[in-house]
């Protein structure tokens, strides 16, 4: 990349003009502001204690000699104490010409490091997936691309909360109203039905809390002494000593919520390498409680239970076993922790979890260092923000929240709507418009997700994410399918990009030199998306690209164009961002489509 070349000729010019030693890492290099003529800037202070001399006058003596010995820079200017490079059209040219076709382009090689593991979904077996796990789904699926375009390698899990009271709450509502029913006699989505009886639980149990209240209890008195949170418990209870009979429900209730999930994975294009379950990870999990406490990093208190006290951290104590022995989430974190250590040996593990677990995360590194694991340092929470409709937020448990099948369901007869109303289906046959409605649908989705800084909470309005004008989805898409039918008739008509040659000396006009720019840009985009754990970063990128090239488009003929080098330096532009869209768009896990 230039910039190597620039910092190296800058230390060059230091040493040759004043006869002193610059470390490249102190020298400030970064791209031209846009209401300044010019491609990269350098920063010339660090350098004023070296030369001697006022900003300006450093500045101009390595604009001059960096003129004289790189042929990359055509001219520069010099505002105060900052140096602008302007490249010439040759070397963007030549770069245009050079990484076109390469199928690596912005992909950096394999790291040859120990792998990193990325945990997302995390679902609970009590409730189908609803739109916050869209975006966790959505985040974590893109930041395993991101990472291995990168040059990770990366081990996507997904770890199933299959056990605790909030499955137990399910399991009672269907051994008390069930009434022998299936999804399969219901016609309902596995998962769907778990939910119902979810929702009916607590349909139940607010009006105990609610008469014992009526009889001058305290609500959280209530809340305890309620039957069904009774009966639940005693179901929590039997399962972690292995009864038969809870055990065989637990199993087929499971079993109907891990097929529909399977089902809404497909759909929204996720998956994983391996799959952890709670049940699996809990008792490992209580066995690295049990020595903690036998080499004192950990408490008993007088009820039995085990906690562990970070007082003197600043915290306060965290609970790890319950007086009755049995677990809580930070217990199977830890055994889901040392399993995936074991398993993978990682140079890091990556949770994509929602903010409101950032207490949780940081009290589970802090309980991991206490039982002597290394490992810890490189535990890392990507911690993402709250997904709001227009109509407020969502509560899973009285059955308001966003099904994530519905929404889908909904972005799918959205974008048919509006596809259908602006034309761009009429060409196709059925089964290739219904293709495109999903691919226009969940790549609206996907992208009105992901074009926000993971760390934002987001507000996601449907019909607002399905715009072909806006920045969204749908405008990339369909930037992508109009460059695919220009590169359609420029083939048609003759013209030959591979068998022209860089040969093409003509001084580029702005735009075509902003658009190569903007594709020069790609590898840093992938690296910093990679190093700040953001797609946002790809998502706005890619809709600037878009967004640049069709003001080329609409502004600069290709085809018509007189001057045959120029049409085939536009037809390289427009074939080199198309390529670039559809990487982009990869990394962020959606749909290209060749038409539109």
């Amino acid at each position: 990349m230039i910039e190597a070349t620039l910092l190296q000729q800058t230390c060059f010019a230091v040493e040759q003009l004043y006869g002193g030693v610059i470390n490249p890492d102190s020298i400030g290099l970064e791209r031209t502001n846009k209401e300044i003529t010019g491609d990269f800037t350098i920063v010339v202070f660090p350098m004023l204690k070296i030369s001697r001399k006022s900003p300006e006058s450093t500045a101009t003596d390595i604009g001059d000699y960096l003129q004289r010995n790189m042929p990359e820079i055509a001219e520069f200017n010099v505002i105060k104490g900052f140096l602008n490079l302007i490249l010439s059209d040759h070397y963007w040219i030549n770069f245009l010409y050079e990484n076109v076709d390469l199928p690596d382009f912005g992909f950096h090689g394999d790291r040859h490091e120990r792998p990193v593991v990325l945990e997302y979904s995390s679902p609970n077996t009590n409730k189908p997936l609803h739109l916050g796990h869209i975006r966790n789904n959505l985040l974590g699926f893109s930041l395993a691309e991101i990472l291995k375009a990168n040059g990770h390698k990366v081990v996507r899990v997904n770890l199933v909360n299959d056990r605790g009271i909030h499955i137990c709450k399910s399991m009672l509502a269907y051994m008390k109203w069930g009434n022998g029913e299936t999804p399969g006699s219901t016609g309902m989505k596995g998962d769907h039905f778990i939910g119902k009886y979810y929702v009916l639980f607590n349909t139940y149990y607010k009006k105990e809390v609610n008469d014992l209240m009526g009889t001058g209890l305290s609500a959280e008195e209530a809340e305890r002494q309620a039957p069904l949170m009774a009966e639940a418990q005693d179901i929590l209870r039997k399962w972690e000593a292995k009864d038969s009979e809870i055990t065989v429900l637990w199993k087929r209730m499971n079993g109907w919520a891990y097929h529909g999930f399977d089902l809404t994975y497909k759909r929204m294009g996720v998956d994983f390498d391996h799959i952890y379950y709670e049940s699996e990870t809990y008792l490992l999990g209580k066995e690295l409680v049990m020595e903690g406490l036998n080499n004192g990093a950990l408490i008993r208190k007088t009820d039995g239970s085990i906690w562990a006290d970070l007082s003197d951290e600043g915290l306060d104590e965290k609970l790890l076993l319950r007086a009755d022995g049995t677990s809580v989430y930070m217990t199977q974190d830890i055994g889901t922790a040392q399993l995936r250590y074991d398993d993978y040996n990682p140079s890091s593990m990556i949770y994509v979890v929602g903010n409101e677990q950032n207490y949780h995360f940081d009290v589970l590194k802090r309980v991991l260092a206490r039982l002597g694991k290394d490992y810890s340092s490189h535990i890392h929470h990507l911690s993402y923000g709250m997904v709001e409709l227009p109509q407020g937020k969502m509560k899973s448990r009285e059955g308001t929240v966003v099904d994530a099948d519905d929404l889908m369901d909904e972005m799918l007869r959205t974008a048919e709507a509006t596809t259908r109303e602006l034309g761009k289906a009429n060409e196709l046959s059925e089964d290739e418009a219904i293709k495109l409605f999903n691919t226009i649908g969940l790549g609206a989705l996907k992208y009105f997700i992901l074009k926000v800084d993971p760390k934002k909470n987001m507000l996601f309005d449907p019909l607002e994410s399905i715009d072909f004008n806006g920045n969204t989805g749908p405008f990339i898409q369909y930037t992508y399918a109009r460059i695919q039918s220009l590169l359609a008739r420029a083939d048609e008509a003759g013209w030959r990009w591979e068998e022209s040659g860089a040969s093409v000396q003509l001084p580029l006009l702005p735009l075509e030199k902003e658009t190569i720019k903007r594709l020069y840009q790609f590898r840093e985009i992938v690296f910093q998306a990679g190093k700040e754990l953001s797609p946002a970063i790809v998502a706005n990128y890619v809709f600037d690209l878009a967004k640049v090239f069709n003001q080329f488009y609409q502004e600069l003929p290709v085809l018509k164009e007189e001057v045959p080098e120029k049409v085939i330096l536009r037809i390289g532009i427009s074939r080199f961002t198309g390529t670039i869209i559809q990487r982009s768009m990869k990394l962020l896990g959606i749909e290209a489509p060749e038409r539109m």
